[in-house]
Parts: C-alpha cells; structure tokens; sequence
C-alpha cells in the first residue's frame, strides 16, 4: 500500500463532538469516518484491521467445527412476538419499519428468534446434535447514549454462535469449548493479559451469565479481579454466596474499571420450547432442544484495543491485527532514495510482509508523525543519509530508540521482528 496511492489522508483533529479516544484516534489515523452519533464508516485501513480481528475469530470457530452462515437483518414480526419481545415495553433498542402493505418489520438487534426458527428444519434427532451455528452480521440497536466510540453503536458487526444440544451435560461440554476459544482469541488479538473470564448476571436463564472483560480506563464495567486466579465477578453480582460459590476471597480482589469484549449464555430450554425445537432421543422420546449463544463484537474489540494500547503519539496495534507488519518512509526523491525504498518494499512483500509505503513528497516530521499516528509495529525510514552509510533506520513503534540496520540485511531482521 503506497501512501501517494491511498485515498484518506491524516488529519490534525478529530470532530469537535466526537469524545472517545478510540474514535478520535481512529478517524485522525484514517481508519474509520464519523457518519453520525453511533455511526462509523470503515475506510481502508480500519477494514483491513477489522477483517483480520473477524479471521481470527473465523479460525477458532471454524477449528471447533462450528458453521458459519449468514442471516437477515429484516426480521419478521411474528418471530419476536412469539417471544414476547417484539413490545418496545419488552425490549427498548428495536428499529421498526414497514413494508408497502403496512405490514410491520424489525431491523435485527439479535438474532436468535430467527436461528432457532430456522434450525426446527434441520434437527430432528438427537443424531443431530450437537451443533454450533454462527454469523458475523450487522446489528442495529436504538442506543440512547451512543458516547464511546466504536465500542458502543447504533449499527455494528457482531460475531454471534447459537449451540443446540440435547441436555445440560453436552451444553456444558460445547460451553466450555467456546469458554477456551474466546480466551485463544483475545490471546491472539493482543488482550490476552488483560481480558478475564468474568462471572455477571445470568437474568432470567441461569444464576451467572459468563462475560470477557478486559481491563481500561475507559470501560464502562467495574470488576473485581483475582489475578492469581484469572477470573473477575462483575460488580452486579459482588456477594457473599458468589464470592464463597466461587472459592475466592473479598480481600484478594481488586477493583478495577473494564470493558466487556464477549459474553456468552445459557438459555436452557427458553428459547426452544416456545418455538416447539424438539429433537427425538434414542427411546423415541421428544425433547426440547438445550441452548446457548455466544457473542463478540469485532469493532467493539478493536476500540478496546485502541484504548488499551495507544500513547500520546497514536494508535500502537499489536502485531495479529495492525494494518500492515512494516511502514517504509521515504525521505526525498532523488533516484537513488527512490530505487532503494522502491526496492525494500518490493523484497518485503516478497518475503510476505505486509507493507505500507510513505512514499509521498512530505516534511520528514510530518511522515514520522504519521506513521507513530497510523500505528504499525516496525518502521524503517530510507534516506540519503542512510543509503550513504549502507543502512535503513528501524525504530519499533513501542520504542524510544532507532538504530541502524545494514541494508543487505534488512528483509531477513523485519522478517524475524
């Protein structure tokens, strides 16, 4: 990706109405434009991070077996009311809108009335079951505050699995699987050290709900924290019984403000029986079918990451989901520099690093600005200066220092970097 060649550019400030450093930090960068309050649209850069946070997620799915689909956004009516939760008395977030006929429609907030509704086609028999089903689709919810960026919208991206099985005892094995698998994805996004399997309320399904919390100043959550044990209780659910349930003692924990970044959920048997999901078992018995759902937010978990990770200078990605491994900057435009950052760039993407070349006409302050703003791990800047001495400059982007690497060997250290 050449600069010169990119569309969206840098800016100095962020909108005056926009307050959460996520947001600010990601439209200055390029990364996502401010439609309206709860409303980003994902330009370039911002998608190529998303769309690796969502690969990630994809991959662990997909490595426990789990299939992917995709359902409406438009949802009938019908299918709400069937759980009493078409009423906006009920739930509080919905978009509504109607067809030509006047007939009513809702805009998908959650989507598990219509998986269930489509699955009573396909299970019949204990034979077949278990089974996980799951999406990355939008959702659009009427949020009354819409204040923290991406991590809080009107219509977002979220990764939501539904699991059918055919008692308690294989919910809970299918349960645990996710359980891991969310604790492999926030490792592998970059969160792992901060994110805690958190105990909340389980409302009206289950005495506990499971909820991923990770640690920020800018969470909207306050947790309690048993670092040696690597498990939190949120805050709602802070008692004497959960805390003696849970083996852990009030004097071990810390409180500390976090983010939620999943959560997953265990419906029993409310969400099939009113929609009659049954399955036959081996005796020829009829069963309602055993649920659960399981969400992340892709955007959400990258605005967390945005907030855990960013410094005075700008956004700081982790190495799994940046934008691009190295950022070249060229510094002038004689045909020696030209050749020898043109060359660079094309043996790093040779040696399959991804790449984002500066190779615009600017001031060197305002290119090293830049790229400390747009936030990839390495940078290596090719120079006159450098190109004299045999070398490029490399600077991590976490660190202080640059030094000088010879240029024969530059490809080979990024590679390992």
């Amino acid at each position: 990706m050449r600069l010169s060649k990119l569309y969206t550019k840098t800016r100095r400030d962020a909108p005056k109405d926009e307050t959460a450093k996520n947001a600010q930090l990601l439209i200055k960068a390029g990364y996502i434009h401010k439609d309206a309050a709860g409303v980003y649209l994902w330009l370039p850069l911002g998608r190529i991070v998303l769309n690796k946070i969502i690969q990630i997620i994809r991959d662990e799915m997909d490595a426990l077996g789990y299939q992917e689909v995709m359902m409406s956004s438009l949802q009938r009516k019908e299918l709400w009311e069937t759980t009493d939760r078409w009423d906006d008395d009920k739930v509080d977030i919905w978009f509504k809108t109607k067809y030509k006929n006047g007939k009513e429609a809702g805009l998908a907030w959650s989507h598990e009335e219509q998986m269930v509704d489509m699955m009573r086609q396909f299970i019949s028999s204990y034979k077949d079951l278990p089974v996980g089903v799951y999406q990355f689709q939008n959702k659009l919810r009427n949020e009354i505050r819409a204040k923290s960026g991406i991590m809080r919208t009107r219509e977002f991206i979220m990764k939501d699995l539904y699991s059918f099985c055919r008692d308690q005892e294989q919910h809970d094995s299918f349960y645990n699987d996710v359980k891991e698998a969310y604790l492999r994805i926030f490792e592998r996004v970059g969160l792992g050290d901060s994110t805690y399997f958190t105990f909340a309320s389980g409302g009206p399904f289950a005495e506990f709900s499971h909820e991923f919390q990770t640690v920020t100043e800018a969470g909207e959550d306050i947790i309690y924290v048993d670092k040696s044990k690597r498990i939190a209780i949120n805050q709602e659910v802070l008692r004497d019984d959960v805390l003696n349930n849970l083996g852990v003692k009030r004097e071990d924990l810390e409180e500390v403000k976090a983010s939620e970044v999943g959560n997953i959920f265990s419906f029993g048997t409310s969400k099939s029986e009113p929609f009659g999901l049954k399955f036959t078992d081996e005796d020829g018995k009829e069963k309602f079918v055993t649920m659960g759902s399981y969400g992340i937010g892709p955007a959400r978990v990258m605005g967390v990451i945005v907030e855990h990770f960013a410094d005075e200078r700008g956004l700081v990605w982790p190495k799994g989901i940046a934008p691009a491994d190295v950022h070249i900057v060229r510094i002038g435009d004689t045909p020696e520099v030209v050749a020898a950052a043109d060359k660079l760039y094309a043996d790093l993407q040779a040696a399959g690093k991804q790449v984002i070349y500066d190779d615009r006409n600017e001031r060197a302050g305002q290119m090293f600005a830049d790229a400390d703003l747009i936030g990839v791990p390495h940078r290596v800047t090719v120079s006159a200066k450098t190109i004299e001495q045999g070398s490029v400059e490399y600077k991590a982007r976490t660190g202080s220092d640059s030094k000088l690497v010879k240029t024969d060997e530059a490809v080979k250290t990024l590679t390992k970097a």
